[in-house]
């Protein structure tokens, strides 16, 4: 093409014409391109009508798999995959998850066994990608059997999914090639937008609230300072001359049920309430939520209790005034003060008619008095340009079991702040720069090798050497009562210092290193089981108000306790749990076979809890292959 004076001539010669051909095909092609791009977001009338009943099942499969990722967000802190598993000690018992009547939830603030507060709540942009995650792997498998025997070839592609949670609904749109074909017949797909109505959204923002309310004005551990000093022997005075002792064991135990009792009163609004009876207002909490909140506690959860001073169980006190040369006195008396740390989880429940949200978090009274605010320091501070100032050269190895050297990526945390350090060498050390910091942690990642975390000071020149466990993948065949099972189940891999959990069968494959760990399998199956909402009253001893409170007057409050009705449409029928220590030699079987039992369809609630009750104490037969 070239330009004439003063105007383009497209006609001039042959050249401008075959120009115009070739255009009008790129159009012609870019149309036909995005004809079968966007024929898939097409409404309905775009598919034969014999065909839509194949549209319909899929959109159908869309929905209940939403829903059931949606469950499990509600029912685990808004988790899908778990974060990584850190067990607690015997000084703070808390591991990173809760176990609530079997499932899994990790907590949004708990202190580590080696006393480091830590904050795992998930942002609403996490649970969409866990959600969408979860759908894309979910709708690959949807089954269109029925309609293959009618004929119809039916073909699909590969999943993308975008999720936006809504106060009250959630919005899935999905992209999936689907190409039906029967006869002289076609339809291609592609596009596609679910909306499924849940409360999902609102209930994570009112529970974020709750969580944030707690760290700031510490409304729980308040509540537990009242029970201590008013449960369990603080500090005091008694007229006496003989030394006042008390059972440490006792007192915790009483403190276990006082603090289940009065945790369990606790509300977030007056709903179940009677406002003429000015007592209960103590148990009424004016939270920043629009839903019914509760919250949880069991004795039976794990916990720390201790006292001091004290003798093994023995608390004792000696009395002041029997001793020689303080007869001048007249009477003896007996002054007692006990310091005590207790360390619990709280469940906080936020539900709105069936659906709840649930997450936990750890109530901690160190020295009788509670933790510091979440806004106190909880929080991982930040070091200003800590990583620009590397000026400590460290010598690192990093090997495998049989101590040959492999390459790994070195990363370094202190005080909240992470610094990328650089590779050793599968040939020799290597000396590499970090910033200076006492008792940081030297971080080693490798392919195929599990992550490698340990405390390491860089204020002097030293050198590293790291021990890499190698990771294998397992292919897991999962049975029920020696038959295969193709069902759906959750299969859950804790060891000391690392979990892994599968989504049965839709993740099939796990990647486990040499060592201890805890298998457990959860089977549920569909159930229609009702439990009918019941209402009890509940009677506790509270300080009594005023100048009287001060000397220990007790009045009892009573509340009335309402469990809403309850709709269980999965139900745990089988599995079971098993310390199993996987040896190298053995994984690199590649199969991994594990037999769980099967338990009896729950016909009531009853049954549902003693389901549970076997499943804690059901073992399971595993074999590497």
């Amino acid at each position: 093409m070239r330009f004439k004076e003063g105007k383009l001539d497209f006609f001039s010669n042959k050249k401008a014409q075959v120009t115009i051909f070739i255009i009008v095909a790129i159009l012609i092609v870019a149309g036909v391109a995005l004809y079968f791009t966007f024929r898939g977001s097409f409404t309905m009338s775009s598919v034969p009508k014999n065909m839509e009943p194949i549209y319909n099942s899929f959109i159908s499969c869309v929905e209940e798999n939403t829903l059931f990722g949606i469950g499990m967000l509600e029912s685990q802190g808004g988790y899908i995959k778990f974060p990584t598993y850190v067990s607690g000690s015997s000084y703070m018992p808390f591991s990173s998850q809760l176990d609530f009547m079997g499932t899994q939830i990790p907590y949004w603030y708990y202190v580590s066994g080696n006393n480091i507060p830590t904050s795992q709540v998930p942002t609403l942009s996490d649970m969409q990608k866990q959600l969408s995650d979860f759908i894309n792997l979910r709708v690959e498998k949807c089954e269109f059997e029925t309609f293959y025997e009618q004929g119809f070839s039916i073909t699909k592609g590969n999943a993308s999914s975008s999720v936006k949670i809504e106060d009250d609904k959630v919005v899935v749109n999905l992209n999936m090639p689907l190409s039906i074909e029967r006869e002289n017949e076609s339809a291609f797909l592609t596009s596609y937008e679910v909306s499924v109505k849940s409360n999902l959204g609102g209930l994570y923002s009112s529970a974020l609230e709750v969580y944030n309310y707690e760290g700031e004005n510490m409304f729980l551990e308040e509540y537990a300072v009242d029970v201590l000093r008013l449960y369990a022997p603080v500090d005091g005075v008694e007229l006496t001359c003989s030394p006042l002792t008390w059972n440490a064991n006792n007192v915790f135990e009483t403190l276990k049920e006082a603090i289940e009792s009065n945790t369990q009163a606790l509300r977030g609004d007056q709903s179940d309430y009677s406002l003429s009876k000015k007592e209960n207002q103590y148990f009424v909490l004016d939270l920043p939520s629009d839903y019914e909140v509760r919250f949880l506690n069991s004795r039976n959860w794990s916990s720390a209790y201790e006292v001091s001073p004290s003798e093994g169980p023995l608390m004792m006190s000696k009395p002041v005034g029997n001793q020689e040369g303080l007869g001048i006195l007249g009477f003896c008396y007996v002054a007692y003060h006990f310091v005590y740390d207790v360390k619990y989880p709280v469940l906080v429940q936020v539900s709105s008619g069936e659906e709840i949200f649930q997450f936990p978090f750890a109530v901690v009274i160190e020295d009788n008095n509670p933790r510091e605010s979440l806004n106190g320091g909880v929080a991982d501070s930040q070091i200003d340009n800590f990583c620009e100032y590397k000026n400590t050269p460290i010598s690192v190895s990093a090997y495998d079991t049989q101590l040959n050297l492999v390459p790994a990526e070195i990363s370094y945390k202190c005080m909240g702040t992470t610094c990328t350090i650089g590779e050793t060498s599968s040939e020799g050390a290597t000396i590499l720069n970090f910033p200076q910091c006492g008792n940081g942690q030297i971080i080693a990642k490798s392919d195929k090798y599990r992550e490698e975390k340990g405390i390491f000071s860089t204020i002097n020149s030293a050198r590293a050497d790291i021990i890499l466990d190698r990771l294998y993948e397992l292919n897991v065949n999962l049975e029920l009562d020696s038959r295969n099972y193709d069902g759906e189940a959750i299969i859950n891999f804790v060891s000391n210092d690392s979990s892994q959990t599968l989504i049965y069968p839709e993740n099939t494959k796990v990647n486990l290193s040499s060592g201890q760990y805890e298998v457990s399998v959860y089977i549920y199956k569909n159930s229609s089981l009702n439990i009918a909402s019941s209402q009890y009253e509940q009677c506790v001893d509270v300080p009594e108000s005023g100048l009287s409170g001060l000397f220990g007057i007790t009045k009892k409050q009573c509340y009335d306790v309402e469990i809403p009705a309850q709709i269980i449409s999965n139900a745990l029928r089988g599995g079971g749990k098993q310390n199993y220590y996987f040896l190298e030699s053995e994984l690199l079987g590649g199969d991994l076979i594990i037999n769980a039992g099967s338990l009896i369809e729950p016909k009531s609630l009853e049954d549902l809890q003693t389901n549970y009750l076997i499943f804690d104490e059901k073992g399971l037969e595993i074999e590497v292959r």
